[in-house]
């Protein structure tokens, strides 16, 4: 499927800024996966995504978002999450990309995330370290990590 698409292209912008079919895609590529594919009913919008300071990092490519994230700020440090790939898209490097381009937006601030546990070896690669004990959230066991500035 990605092979008739457009080049990948990274974007960033606060949910606010955004147009509503943009915005509209994100929020569905992230309910398609934590909450369809990951089988967590929860609620996947939180409020935080229009915190002042709250920022959207996605792949798009063919009009279509391919991947996400988000970035908050968390007061001291900045937050990633929502970290999520289309099924069709993965294994194609689009979420280390994303991480890339939310370090970069970090500058020299402490970034501070909850991984999910089995992708604790992904997130050091971008130097994040355990920061604390496991925990269970929504069924799915996590870590919390952190890198420091």
């Amino acid at each position: 499927m990605l092979g008739d698409m457009a080049t990948p292209t990274i974007r960033d912008s606060a949910a606010v800024e955004l147009d509503a079919v943009t915005l509209y895609k994100i929020l569905e590529l992230r309910v398609d996966v934590f909450v369809v594919e990951q089988q967590c009913a929860y609620a996947e919008l939180d409020g935080r995504d229009l915190e002042p300071g709250a920022r959207q990092v996605w792949v798009e490519a063919g009009g279509e978002v391919i991947a996400t994230l988000r970035v908050l700020d968390d007061g001291g440090a900045l937050r990633i999450g929502r970290v999520a790939t289309a099924p069709s898209a993965r294994s194609g490097g689009h979420a280390g990309r994303l991480m890339e381009r939310a370090l970069d937006l970090a500058g020299d601030r402490d970034v501070v995330l909850d991984a999910q546990s089995y992708l604790q070896g992904w997130y050091e690669r971008f130097g994040f370290v355990r920061s604390g004990d496991e925990f269970v959230e929504d069924g799915i066991p996590h870590v919390p990590m952190r890198r420091s500035a």
